[in-house]
């Protein structure tokens, strides 16, 4: 790399700061879904299927791998967990019988309810930050 092509000072404070906050946010968000009952794992699976992009408020185990970043067979496994604690249920495709829907149990949505509420403040703050950071990226 080319010393001209290289970083500004502020660059890296911003890039350090960025990562901070990103850190600060997933721990914080560890400590309230533990409070809530649920592991970070739990909670990362249950929000994926609330917030599924079609707003089905459902999933399969494929799709959860590809937005969790997961193995399918470590998202097998969290899904067998959730369900056995009673935080999921399983429903069969109308469509394909291979398939299997995913979607929350009344107590899978009381505990992702609380704890998604109880971070909105955070959430938001952070996304401040970040459309700061995408702003001051666009400044020459």
């Amino acid at each position: 790399m080319k010393r001209a092509d290289a970083p500004r000072p502020e660059e890296y404070r911003r890039a350090a700061e960025l990562r901070a906050e990103l850190r600060r946010f997933l721990r914080l968000s560890e400590e309230v879904a533990r409070r809530n009952g649920l592991t970070p794992q739990r909670y990362a699976l249950l929000l994926m299927i609330k917030g599924a992009p079609d707003g089905a408020e459902r999933s399969t185990v494929t799709e959860l791998s590809h937005r969790l970043q997961l193995a399918q067979s470590t998202v097998t496994e969290l899904v067998r967990r959730a369900e056995d604690a009673g935080l999921l249920v399983r429903s069969p495709s109308p469509d394909d019988g291979r398939v299997v829907h995913l979607s929350l149990a009344a107590e899978g949505e009381r505990r992702l309810a609380a704890t998604v509420a109880e971070l909105g403040a955070e959430r938001r703050r952070l996304s401040q930050l970040l459309a700061g950071t995408r702003g001051r990226a666009r400044r020459p």
